[in-house]
């Protein structure tokens, strides 16, 4: 891997078809088909694959359940989503071929492998829309479930007691925090994905056989937690933003009268 941007590979028309473009074809592929044979053949005694599916979605649902109550109808679709296309994405780096079978470039004299698929998980496109997509849908939910006045709550309190030159400064941050969340998000799952493709690249060029296999491990275990972290940051930042304002107050006066 020679660059952060993605190798285009061909066009269609003036439209440049990508290695992590086709990846990307590769991980939709692979939900939709999986999506198909769960819910084909459905029953009341699940398979291994249905039992495995229903197992998942329990899970994450009763956790989304257990912090956003009655929003979770609403969060969960997001949160699961992100979930598995991030964590497809980040595995779908380690499928043999991908990253390892393409063709030959010349590149300021020297011969470079442009690999036909890299996960499209570390490419900073890739990521910034997904951040994008998570900060639209949060602000959108929120004004849906709050209204458009208690969504302005949320950065500005329009009580005499509180309207002051210092909180609407005080706004005005939580406004700047807001756009700085997609460049957390993008930028956290962009580094530690290509920053893995980097090392598996520069490991298995110099050993070949069983010295890979550990960075291996450590990466599926890196593409599981990156997926975590960034579907459990989105349910946050939806869970926070869908919580009337009255309600953060009351919160926050509990645990000041209960001295935590």
């Amino acid at each position: 891997m020679s660059s952060f941007a993605p190798e285009i590979i061909t066009h269609i028309d003036s439209f440049p078809i990508t290695n992590t473009f086709l990846n990307t074809l590769l991980v939709d592929s692979i939900l939709i088909g999986g999506a198909v044979a769960i819910t084909k053949k459905i029953s009341l005694l699940p398979g291994k694959l249905q039992n495995a599916a229903e197992y998942l979605l329990e899970t994450f649902y009763d956790m989304t359940y257990s912090i956003a109550k009655d929003r979770a109808k609403q969060i969960f679709p997001y949160f699961m989503t992100f979930f598995l296309f991030i964590l497809v994405a980040n595995w779908s780096g380690l499928l043999p071929g991908v990253s390892s079978i393409g063709f030959f470039e010349e590149h300021q004299g020297k011969k470079e492998l442009v690999p036909l698929m890299r996960a499209t998980s570390s490419d900073v496109n890739t990521t910034f829309a997904l951040a994008i997509i998570s900060l639209v849908a949060t602000h959108v939910m929120s004004i849906k479930t709050l209204g458009f006045k208690g969504y302005v709550n949320h950065f500005f309190s329009f009580t005499p007691i509180y309207f002051a030159p210092i909180f609407l400064f005080v706004g005005l941050l939580e406004i700047v925090s807001e756009f700085t969340k997609v460049v957390s998000l993008s930028f956290r799952l962009f580094g530690n994905i290509f920053a893995g493709e980097v090392v598996l690249t520069i490991v298995s060029g110099m050993f070949s056989f069983l010295l890979p296999l550990p960075f291996l491990l450590l990466e599926v275990i890196v593409g599981f937690v990156q997926a975590l972290v960034f579907s459990m940051l989105t349910f946050v930042f939806m869970t926070i933003m869908t919580t009337p304002h009255h309600a953060e107050e009351h919160a926050k006066e509990v645990s000041k009268s209960n001295g935590v």
